[in-house]
């Protein structure tokens, strides 16, 4: 698989749309998320904030053990 003009414009346009990398690769197909992303980055398009949500400290953690 190569990177022609035409998949790199349906990448950016994806990307720019707010598509995961993910349904990228899938549109694409032949490429994998993670070459997706590296192309975005290569490419210098906008980064975006990763949908991963840290955890609340309290509600979700494990007890600390106590020290000895």
């Amino acid at each position: 698989m190569s990177w022609t003009e035409e998949r790199i414009e349906k990448l950016t346009k994806m990307w720019e749309g707010g598509a995961t990398a993910s349904q990228i690769a899938e549109e694409l197909g032949g490429v994998s998320r993670n070459a997706v992303i590296g192309k975005a980055h290569r490419l210098g398009l906008k980064a975006r904030p990763s949908p991963v949500k840290p955890s609340d400290k309290g509600e979700n953690a494990a007890p600390k053990p106590a020290a000895a």
